[in-house]
């Protein structure tokens, strides 16, 4: 199966290792340039949680007052990985869905609304978190630290790749790099070729986006059950 992967490389290459030993061919088009994005340094002591909804919130912390301990709300295993190889040792993981997360917030009996969370984030968000949390009556901090960059060049290499090898599935896994994806096939003629792929995107929101551009094959997937997926359509 030809499976096109969009992720940047630092998040993609453990799943495009697994992928290829099990026999797919690994199509790799990152469609976003992440950039740290200068703050100033956040003292964790203030805070009671973090919340994390990707690993590059993660790789661009700049925090003092670090402690292992601290408890971690993560967006998937992926990202709980990355925490955990960051140092904290008290993380919770939602499964990969951003609905999921908001419910174990709210839910969790290791915060109440005294309670004081720190969210990091990107600049661009497929949701409002914090906002539906602070509906809730939780105290949600949002603190931007890394901004991504759409990337709508396509090399001539890429692109007889494409041609050639037709992928199968795309992994999406944002609104912003959806926008970049099909900018990408628009700008190189290969709408007509890419729509006949089916995309696994990050949510619904991905997905109409999708839909109204053309393709009709769509579906919901979480960040780390790439290859389960890939089995299920196999079997």
């Amino acid at each position: 199966m030809n499976v096109l992967i969009t992720r940047p490389l630092i998040d993609a290459e453990d799943l495009m290792g697994k992928l290829f030993s099990l026999g797919h061919k690994i199509i790799h088009i990152p469609t976003l340039k992440i950039s740290s994005l200068k703050t100033n340094s956040i003292d964790l002591s203030k805070y009671d949680a973090l919340i994390f909804t990707s690993a590059n919130a993660i790789r661009n912390l700049n925090i003092i007052n670090h402690d292992a301990n601290k408890l971690c709300f993560c967006v998937g295993s992926m990202t709980e990985k990355i925490a955990r190889n960051k140092g904290y040792n008290n993380t919770i993981s939602a499964g990969g869905n951003i609905n999921a997360l908001k419910n174990l917030i709210m839910h969790s009996e290791k915060v109440n609304n005294k309670s004081k969370i720190a969210y990091f984030s990107g600049d661009n968000l497929t949701s409002e978190l914090d906002y539906e949390l602070n509906k809730e009556g939780l105290n949600i901090e949002k603190i931007i630290n890394y901004t991504s960059e759409k990337i709508t060049d396509l090399n001539e290499e890429n692109k007889k790749i494409l041609y050639n090898y037709p992928p199968d599935i795309i992994f999406v896994y944002s609104a912003r790099s959806a926008e970049s994806f099909m900018e990408i096939s628009k700008n190189y003629s290969l709408h007509p070729l890419m729509t006949e792929s089916k995309v696994m995107c990050i949510s619904e929101k991905v997905a109409k986006m999708f839909k109204l551009n053309g393709w009709k094959k769509t579906e919901i997937f979480n960040p780390g059950e790439e290859i389960l997926n890939l089995e299920k359509k196999i079997d």
